[in-house]
């Protein structure tokens, strides 16, 4: 629904240096498309790259009103307030753009386009994209993906919010980066929204979760021949006690390849520290054991063959050691695909 040449407007409220505002942080780092305009009003003027970290110099305004001098046809909802509910000043904004004519793209559990007053401000040529709904003719899984001739990598977190996501999209770039054809499947809302499809695996009955999944993965590897690679979003964890997105990921998407992702330091759930986190080399046993079950007779089982370690919040010297004691630890590749390393990841994965 999002084409990947729409000028969008960011809505941020208040999300610029917040973690409730990671969808639209992501967005701006990894959109390849054009953002014209970030609508914050605590931060009108904010020199973004400064403010964030992220090289992307977007105007920031307070309003919509504001922001239409930049030309922007989609105004995309960058929170992910807890709940997924629409707070009031958002939805504020959310009817000034509609009222100006623009399309709305929205991942909250809130759905816009069911909200009367919402869609009645809809011009007839724009649009309500709600992407975290079921989608339509799901059946149950039954290991088509492992048929298809590409490669799958599908990223396996330690936690909820390690940089699975951005793992992935870092991956894909530094293949595309080396001519290889490299496709992304976007499995949460940043992910969705940046790739412009997906499937919102946290959307889904249980029953067809894994059906979900491999359906996304069949149609954006439709085409794909044996040198391509598609990368495929992680969700939650298997160590998170609320978790249970993995198995419908390795279940759906039949990886031929997985990558563990790790906040380097941690050693709990960082929202449950009653729960510790095993070992790597335990996760990574883990892991392997259960992506060996539920595939085809024949097909490799697939293994971890590179950790991308999270060192956000170290300094060079201490990520370097962080990377070089987790490869020794677990004796596989190490590097942060944020910080530089997605080269060395890639070619991991690639041996």
């Amino acid at each position: 629904m999002l084409s990947a040449d729409a000028p969008v407007l960011l809505l941020q409220h208040s999300g610029l240096d917040d973690l409730s505002g990671k969808t639209g942080l992501a967005f701006l780092r990894y959109r390849q498309g054009p953002v014209v305009a970030v609508l914050d009003p605590g931060h009108v003027g904010a020199d973004l790259p400064l403010l964030t970290g992220i090289p992307r110099s977007v105007p920031v305004v307070g309003s919509v009103a504001e922001a239409m001098v930049y030309g922007p046809k989609v105004a995309v909802v960058g929170l992910a307030p807890s709940g997924g509910l629409l707070p009031p000043p958002l939805r504020q904004s959310v009817l000034e753009a509609l009222r100006s004519g623009l399309s709305i793209a929205s991942g909250l559990h809130t759905r816009l386009g069911d909200d009367p007053e919402l869609a009645a401000q809809r011009h007839s040529q724009a649009f309500i994209w709600d992407l975290r709904c079921e989608p339509q003719g799901l059946a149950v899984a039954s290991a088509q993906a492992a048929q298809l001739p590409c490669r799958r990598i599908l990223a396996l977190g330690s936690d909820m919010s390690v940089g699975k996501m951005s793992a992935a999209l870092e991956l894909t770039a530094a293949a595309r980066g080396r001519g290889l054809d490299a496709r992304f499947v976007g499995t949460g809302q940043a992910g969705i929204l940046i790739a412009g499809c997906g499937v919102p695996l946290d959307a889904v009955r249980v029953d067809y979760a894994a059906g979900a999944v491999e359906q996304a993965v069949l149609a954006i590897a439709e085409g794909a021949g044996s040198e391509a690679l598609v990368f495929v979003e992680g969700q939650g964890s298997l160590c998170h006690p609320g978790s249970t997105a993995t198995l419908p990921l390795l279940r759906g998407s039949q990886p031929t390849d997985l990558l563990v992702v790790h906040r380097a330091g941690q050693e709990a759930i960082r929202s449950h520290q009653m729960v510790n986190l095993p070992p790597l080399h335990q996760l990574i046993a883990t892991s392997e054991a259960l992506a060996a079950l539920g595939i085809p007779t024949g097909s490799p089982p697939p293994k971890v063959k590179a950790i991308a370690l999270n060192t956000s919040g170290l300094d060079d010297a201490e990520a370097e050691l962080a990377m070089a004691a987790t490869s020794v630890q677990t004796g596989l590749p190490c590097a942060d695909a944020v910080r530089g390393g997605a080269e060395l990841l890639l070619e991991a994965l690639l041996s």
